[in-house]
Order: C-alpha cells, then structure tokens, then sequence
C-alpha cells in the first residue's frame, strides 16, 4: 500500500536547492510532482516519491546535509492543523505524546517512539522503509529538534543527537543547528535528553485551546486511520533494535493486551510473527548495506542470538549469505 505523506513535508525545498544552484521545478518534475503540489501544505503525495526527490537533490546539488538545511528554519506551524493541538500542551512530554498519537496524519512512514531510560528520555525516529533515508532522517529529526527547541527556548538541552548513518565530510551545520554531541554510526536515530526537561512547563500552554484544537483535528479530514497492522509494524522497527520487540512488549506500547492485539490482527488477517519477518527483512537490508556494522552487530541488532542463526535465516531469505549480498550492493555503488 502507497504511504503518504503532507506536502508540508518539502517546505523550503525549492529554497534550498536554489541556494545550492539546482532548479526546483525540475528536480520535483523529474521526480513526477507538480511545483503547485508542494505548495498546497496539507495535500498529499507519495512519501517514497518525497524520499527519493530529497535523495536526488543531494546528490545533484552534492549536498549531504540537504534535508538538515531543509530542517533549519522549520516552525510548528508546519504541522498544519495538528499545531494547534500540540503548541497548548502543558508539558514537552504532553506535546510529544500527542505528536506521536498523531504523527500518521503527517506522514504514513514515520514513526516515533518515546522511551524512558532511568533519568533521560530517548525519542525515537525512523521510516518505515528497506532503504537508508538519510536526508529524510536528518530532515525528521531536525523539524523534532526545532519543535523542541521553539517550545522551550533555552531550557531545551538535549544530550546527543543520534544518526544510524555515517557522518557527512563536513559536520559544521550538524554542530550549528543541534549544539550538543552528535553521534553517526549509531544504532538508532534520535535524541536523547533528560527526563526532567521534558516536564518543563510550556509557557504556551492553554487547556481551553487544546480542547478546541482537538475538536477541530478530530473533525478535520486530513488522511488516513492507522490500521492495528501499521501500528504494529511502526512499533516494531523500533524496538527491535533494542532487543524489546515482543508481542507483549509491543502490546504494551500501543495500550492493549496481548489477546486483544492478537484478535485484532486476525481481524486484519495479520499475525504478529508476520509483520516481525517483515520488518527483519527490511532492516536486514538496510544494515547489511551498511558496511560499518559488523554481521554480528547485524544479528544483535535484528534479535538473533548468533551470527550462525541470523546467517542462516538471511540465506534462506535473500538466497545468498549476507556477506556476499554486501559485496554485491557494494559493488552496484562504486
């Protein structure tokens, strides 16, 4: 099924790859996209489709920290109508929560995870997709950071700020915008801040407005419902890389039982080990291409306990071993 995703995910495209000498109109027809459609904030579009367009604009305009310039002058306002929702909050933990409640009315893809680890919080962010998506992480991750950041001003103090992917030659814009540790290679994108920042009190806030802002999200047509299924993968790609993808675990994070998760993906003709074999699949696919982490990093990362298992199981499933399949994907990219 097409995912999809607001226009309002490619605001300051065509400015940024103007100041970087490429032509928008071009870049979004050869991408099959109108320049009108991106104008029209809440229309949607394919989100592979926006993808692959912020991909190819790196490379034509040979910018690696493309999507983070995209991310550097991002408001909440952005979020279209679900802003109204969130910018009253009375916490950054309340305004999160309800980010990720309804972050499918944003973009089908993303997904968000917040977990708490002891006295910090690490907010989770990754697509839903076999392939590595740089510019759309650095983008997504710096529009969180930003929304963070307009919300608390100066009391927002994150930790380090995560990327799965290698670092870029030039880190000057990564450092600039974010001003704390930022981690490449890392085994998750995200943020990692304290616990307490998050209960800091948002000036913002307005119980009245929330209230208001609800009724008029709930009464808006603006995309999709997630299906039990979409849920169930999003929470899945990422926990799994924590080693906390169960069932139970997973049933937990979405607020139901184990039966009743269980009937529900009947209902959709799903199971859970299903959508697991999914997921491991495109991550696998994701990691092995990524030669900085070893095959038995690999194997942790995906739940097996061996690199024997998960060499078997990658075999069987991709019909070569994962280091063959490497060399291969390697080599397609020299």
């Amino acid at each position: 099924m097409v995912t999809l995703v607001r226009a309002a995910a490619l605001t300051h495209f065509s400015e940024v790859m103007r100041e970087l000498g490429g032509d928008p109109d071009k870049a979004l027809r050869q991408a099959g996209l109108r320049p009108a459609q991106i104008r029209e904030q809440d229309q949607l579009i394919d989100a592979s489709v926006a993808a692959r367009l912020l991909e190819e604009a790196a490379r034509a305009t040979r910018c690696e920290s493309f999507g983070l310039r995209m991310a550097q002058s991002r408001q909440p306002s952005n979020f279209g109508v679900v802003s109204l929702l969130l910018l009253h909050q009375p916490t950054l933990r309340h305004v999160l929560t309800t980010l990720i409640e309804h972050v499918h009315l944003l973009n089908e893809s993303l997904v968000i995870h917040m977990e708490d680890a002891g006295a910090y919080v690490i907010l989770r962010e990754d697509f839903v997709s076999p392939h590595l998506m740089r510019q759309s992480i650095e983008l997504a991750i710096g529009v969180l950071f930003r929304m963070c950041q307009a919300l608390l001003q100066e009391r927002w103090r994150p930790q380090s700020v995560c990327f799965s992917h290698p670092a870029p030659i030039d880190t000057g814009l990564h450092k600039q915008l974010f001003r704390c540790r930022v981690e490449f290679d890392a085994e998750f994108n995200g943020i990692v801040c304290r616990a307490a920042d998050l209960d800091e009190p948002n000036p913002l806030a307005d119980p009245v407005l929330v209230r208001y802002a609800r009724t008029v999200v709930d009464t808006t047509p603006m995309g999709r419902e997630a299906t039990v299924g979409q849920q169930v993968r999003k929470a899945i790609y990422l926990m799994l890389p924590s080693g906390n993808a169960t069932c139970a675990s997973v049933a937990q994070g979405l607020g139901r039982s184990v039966r009743t998760l269980q009937r529900e993906l009947d209902g959709e003709g799903l199971s859970f080990t299903t959508l697991l074999g999914e997921v491991r699949h495109d991550l696998a696919q994701r990691y092995v291409g990524n030669p900085r982490y070893s095959i038995g990093q690999i194997a942790a990362m995906l739940g097996y306990g061996s690199h024997s298992t998960f060499t078997r199981w990658f075999t069987t499933r991709f019909g070569r071993s994962p280091e063959t399949w490497r060399g291969e994907q390697t080599g397609q990219h020299r």
